[in-house]
């Protein structure tokens, strides 16, 4: 080592930072008394080559510990080990013969399965690993990149429509391989081979399960962990998501991804896990913060022993105490900054308004950071308003925060069941959800509304499956919720049974509808649009396998389906009434022509809002006097027939110049199910509609020389 020279080195910027001569090394840590630098010559290296021990007198500012290294270049090996109090019962969990990432580390690398020191219940902890090999080892990057001018695409969210998906999911199943043609499935570059598809069918933005480098092993039993909420590095992309076999150039192939997407237009929002990370409880692995400054990092009991566990994955983040502030916004700069991102979603966001006690505070201040910070201010944060402690948020989020709207997700279900009375409900979210989002001056847009994620039923086994079947996930079938809110509509599973069949398809269809016409910002679990399935499994986090990859087989067993999501998709960005950027009112401001939307019942009248059949329409009006864009649109009607029988809507005479036109009927029969934009069938004049049984229809009026007949 004697080519390395050796010096103090600067506080900031924390983590490893290449320069033209060398890396400098920042660590924040404020309880520990020594801190090792140690270098490796290869990541899978037994034991390091060179040790650095930092002096804390000239080594040392403030709470960083910091120390340059002229020589160095990319793709350097590091790791850290620290010593200070070892006294779990007062939260001080160091240990000088423990070796740690970096939480700061750009990449990881090493060899899989990794290894890591568990504490056990007693704070005594386990020898050090023998095998060195095996821990995983950060790497040190050069940021610069070929951007070729690419910027984030930010799309305002009255204009996106996400789709939700995984990286490995999307494109790894050998059907995906065989219809297109992949020579990368299952990675960043893989994504990148499915944009023709993601294209054609019509989202905005793609959002990702969690990328942030994650031990997929960590279970210890044979199963892997498939979603990844459980965060290991919240710089590094995962790199077993990487085609590319070297750390440094599976940072660069995601940064491709990103900016491929972007040149398709499409937007990468990243699904984060800052509430907890994969440490675990007091019986967990230690590879980062709890040997870093435990007593920091995480919501301790009174005995600091035990971790406090509103995430319901044995630890809590301590999200609220500066100095992890202030880690969390450097996270997401990064993110935005050099690895072009266009938003966040983040996981069980409401434990971001608990303080160091687990207390939900009325102000909580990395919630308002995150809000109000210059580099972030257009980019998206989604927040997920609640925890698995019992805090839940939706619609307190404030300011900026769009919002996962569970009340939209479950009122609809309702309604298409069939539960008695729910059109009140399924009312208010078509309409924006105003009862939750219009304070703190926000948009029907916050509402980011769904009827599926990736965490539940799929929209096929949402029609399919009266309750969940997770055997498969080792758990004896107790894992995963209970409240799916779903109906077999009479057989348990799937079914070549005509009769199930069609009612399945038909609300398959009038569950799309309401996603792609209510007002809020759509969100569509990937493989929904040709009713992908788990096979009745609403848990599949730990299912790295074809239960859970898209298969794109069934893309041609419901290529009607897709079809219609796809034309669906194009409706709405057809529609400025569809994309309102203001609630409705209700009301007429002028007092002359139609309200921005009017309620009805199937006879033209007023809706009885207690009634016990879900039986409504509604009209939207397109005028650019209501809607706030710069050209009209044609008025909306929509009849929602949730009954099981066939309903006879009567509909509102519209101006001499124009009829109405059918556009969406998800009770008939592909083609007819939906037609492209131009083609709407006029309707007979006498101004009936006979609505089939759990079906939405969309008619539109525009005008038309002559008459027609339906």
């Amino acid at each position: 080592m004697d080519k390395y020279r050796i010096f103090p080195g600067t506080p900031l910027p924390l983590g490893a930072e290449l320069t033209g001569k060398g890396v400098n090394f920042s660590l924040f840590s404020r309880h520990a008394e020594k801190v090792c630098l140690l270098l490796f010559k290869k990541n899978d290296d037994t034991q390091p080559s060179y040790r650095i021990i930092l002096n804390p007198k000239t080594n040392r500012t403030g709470d960083c510990w910091h120390v340059f290294v002229e020589g160095l270049k990319e793709g350097q090996a590091y790791l850290y080990q620290l010593d200070g109090p070892n006294k779990p019962t007062e939260g001080y969990r160091f240990n000088s013969s423990r070796m740690l990432l970096d939480p700061y580390a750009k990449s990881v690398a090493g060899k899989k399965p990794w290894v890591f020191q568990r504490d056990e219940p007693s704070g005594k902890e386990k020898p050090a690993a023998a095998d060195v090999s095996a821990i995983p080892k950060c790497v040190v990057i050069s940021d610069s990149f070929d951007w070729q001018g690419d910027q984030p695409l930010n799309y305002p969210l009255w204009k996106t429509i996400i789709y939700e998906t995984h990286v490995k999911g999307l494109s790894r199943h050998p059907e995906a391989v065989k219809r297109f043609g992949l020579r990368y499935p299952g990675t960043y570059a893989g994504v990148v081979e499915m944009i023709p598809y993601l294209k054609e069918l019509g989202v905005s933005s793609l959002e990702l399960l969690p990328v942030h480098e994650f031990d997929e092993h960590e279970f210890g039993d044979g199963r892997v962990n498939y979603w990844g909420y459980s965060t290991m590095a919240f710089f590094a992309p995962k790199g077993s998501y990487a085609a590319a076999a070297d750390a440094p150039e599976q940072v660069r192939e995601f940064k491709m991804m990103v900016r491929e997407l972007h040149k398709a237009g499409l937007e990468i929002i990243l699904d984060v896990v800052f509430n907890h990370t994969g440490e675990g409880n007091h019986k967990g692995p230690a590879f980062s913060f709890r040997g870093l400054d435990n007593s920091i990092y995480y919501q301790l009991e009174e005995d600091k022993h035990f971790y406090k566990n509103y995430s319901g994955c044995g630890n809590t983040v301590n999200c609220n105490h500066p100095a992890v502030i202030k880690f969390i916004i450097d996270s997401l700069r990064y993110w935005v900054l050099q690895m072009h991102v266009d938003g966040f979603r983040f996981d069980l966001a409401s434990v971001f308004t608990r303080d160091e006690q687990g207390n939900v505070m009325d102000y909580p201040p990395l919630i308002h950071a995150i809000a109000e910070d210059a580099v972030l201010h257009r980019t998206k944060i989604i927040a997920e308003p609640w925890d698995a402690g019992g805090a839940y948020w939706l619609g307190g989020f404030g300011n900026r925060w769009a919002e996962w709207n569970d009340r939209f997700r479950d009122d609809v279900k309702t309604f298409w069941r069939g539960d008695k009375s729910k059109t009140n409900a399924f009312a208010t979210r078509l309409s924006g959800s105003s009862d939750i989002f219009s304070y703190s001056g926000r948009k029907p847009y916050h509402s980011i509304n769904y009827i599926t994620s990736h965490d539940g039923f799929t929209l096929n086994d949402l029609v399919s499956y009266n309750s969940k079947h997770n055997e498969a996930n080792g758990e004896k079938n107790q894992d995963g919720s209970d409240n799916n809110l779903s109906f077999n509509w009479g057989l348990e599973g799937e079914t070549n049974t005509s009769p199930t069949c069609q009612i399945r398809t038909r609300i398959v269809r009038s569950y799309l509808a309401s996603l792609l016409l209510a007002s809020g910002t759509p969100m569509l679990l990937g493989g929904d649009e040709f009713r992908r399935t788990q096979q009745g499994n609403n848990n599949a986090y730990c299912q790295d396998n074809e239960l859970s990859w898209l298969n794109f087989s069934l893309l041609d067993k419901h290529a009607d389906l897709y079809r219609f999501t796809r034309l669906l998709i194009e409706f709405r960005k057809q529609h400025p009434a569809l994309q309102r950027r203001e609630f409705f009112s209700g009301r007429d401001k002028k007092g002359k022509d139609m309200s921005d939307i009017v309620w009805f019942s199937e006879s033209g009248g007023s809706p009885d809002w207690n009634r016990p059949d879900n039986i409504l329409a509604l009209w939207i009006n397109g005028s650019r006097e209501k809607t706030n864009f710069p050209r009209d649109d044609a008025d909306i009607y929509i009849c929602c027939n949730a009954s099981a029988k066939r309903i006879q809507f009567r509909l509102p005479k519209v101006a001499k110049s124009r009829h109405w036109f059918r556009a969406i009927d998800t009770a008939r029969k592909p083609p007819e199910d939906i037609v492209p934009p131009g083609e709407e069938v006029p309707l007979n004049q006498n101004r009936i509609y006979p609505a089939g049984a759990y079906s939405l229809t969309v008619i539109i009026s525009k005008e038309m020389p002559g008459q027609g007949m339906d």
